[in-house]
């Protein structure tokens, strides 16, 4: 399949769904490949430190274990889109008109659209009603 994305940043609701359904990172990567194309994949640190909370949230020693396995093998495989000034610089700007406009988006969504936005990447996310509302962000649906 042929895809004009460049790539895909992945919001922490994709990986904790699949790691919810065990399918193992390889059988995540694929079928992000089967239905997008072969993408650049990469994560925000927003992402990571979102999926790293869930670690420490775990009800189980053994939950928590099996998450920080899951995730320490993502890390492996995909790049960390850096926090820069002109990051910063960006989500300033969004929030900025945004709030002016009297709409109010969460944080942490706006620092990984930045990631997205800086790299000309799309979000890949289960959560796409807080990220659709982000100007300048192509949002894809990972439901």
């Amino acid at each position: 399949m042929e895809s004009a994305l460049l790539g895909l940043v992945l919001d922490s609701s994709t990986v904790i769904a699949a790691e919810r359904r065990e399918e193992s990172i390889a059988g995540f990567i694929e079928s992000i490949f089967r239905t997008h194309g072969p993408l650049e994949l990469s994560l925000s640190p927003v992402s990571v430190a979102e999926l790293v909370h869930g670690i420490f949230r775990a009800q189980t020693l053994a939950a928590s274990q099996r998450r920080r396995q899951y995730i320490e093998e993502l890390l492996s495989l995909l790049p960390v889109h850096p926090v820069t000034k002109q990051t910063g610089c960006l989500v300033g700007q969004i929030q900025g008109q945004e709030a002016a406009k009297g709409n109010v988006l969460p944080f942490n969504d706006l620092m990984i659209a930045a990631a997205a936005i800086e790299q000309g990447y799309a979000v890949l996310t289960g959560n796409v009603r807080h990220f659709q509302k982000i100007p300048g962000l192509q949002v894809i649906s990972s439901l």
